[in-house]
């Protein structure tokens, strides 16, 4: 049966609550565990090693200040703190998304059938193993779209005053949309959607998907609460794809 939804979009906050929501779904929930456990395993234990080397980095960072900028230390010690949770997160998503990939396109495939009445075209181990190359060529897709714009904003942390302030702002907007666009692609890609079609299609909802974004990347760099936010985030994700881009982009209806 599926489950009721708006034809009108909503903001992107009205689907990431929807995300939460969503993973409690009956015959959603096991689709949830696996994602779930790998998110649980790598990034308790990332953020569980970074806590330990916090005292050594922050000082580090600070370091590049100049002297007659010290004092405004008390207000880059913060943004210091944010930029590592906002690297360091991203960076161990990822990793975490590139194992659960597979896993996370079962969730959001079962997720949108529920959603809206369909049988979705693939079930089951099978249907994963077969879709393994392509859904790792597409995440190589995201990750090389996604370096060199990392890398640019990595060398403007170690321009002294400038880099220190304005890089952790440009670093928080980048990730939200790059975590955005990191969910949203799993609907998308399982109904073969083209990467740059899908870019073009996040940008003509650029505020919804900034929202969701937003909120994935807050959550992401809250301990406890980033254990659980890769199933949110696919759910969210894919319920924003049924309501705004599905009529006009699914293989499958």
């Amino acid at each position: 049966m599926a489950t009721q939804l708006s034809s009108t979009p909503h903001s992107g906050f009205h689907y990431f609550s929807q995300g939460w929501k969503l993973i409690h779904e009956p015959g959603i929930r096991r689709f949830v565990i696996l994602p779930l456990l790998i998110n649980i395993l790598l990034m308790g234990s990332a953020f569980w090693w970074l806590f330990t080397r916090l005292e050594s980095w922050i000082p580090a960072l600070l370091a590049h200040i100049p002297d007659w900028l010290q004092w405004l230390s008390y207000l880059l010690w913060p943004l210091a703190v944010i930029s590592l949770f906002l690297i360091f997160g991203y960076f161990f998503s990822t990793i975490a998304n590139w194992i659960a990939a597979p896993f996370n396109g079962l969730l959001a495939e079962q997720l949108e059938a529920r959603l809206t009445g369909t049988t979705p075209p693939d079930v089951g181990i099978f249907g994963i193993m077969k879709d393994i190359p392509r859904i790792m060529k597409r995440e190589w897709q995201k990750f090389t779209w996604y370096l060199p714009r990392a890398i640019a904003l990595l060398i403007l942390y170690f321009i002294p005053g400038l880099g220190q302030t304005l890089a952790p702002v440009l670093w928080f907007l980048f990730s939200a949309w790059m975590l955005n666009l990191q969910y949203a692609d799993y609907p998308f890609d399982n109904h073969k959607v083209p990467f740059k079609t899908m870019r073009t299609a996040l940008r003509e909802r650029k505020v919804i998907n900034m929202q969701f974004g937003t909120l994935v990347s807050l959550f992401t760099m809250i301990p406890v609460l980033n254990l659980f936010i890769m199933p949110v985030a696919v759910c969210g994700a894919t319920a924003m794809w049924v309501e705004c881009y599905r009529d006009k982009h699914a293989m499958w209806k």
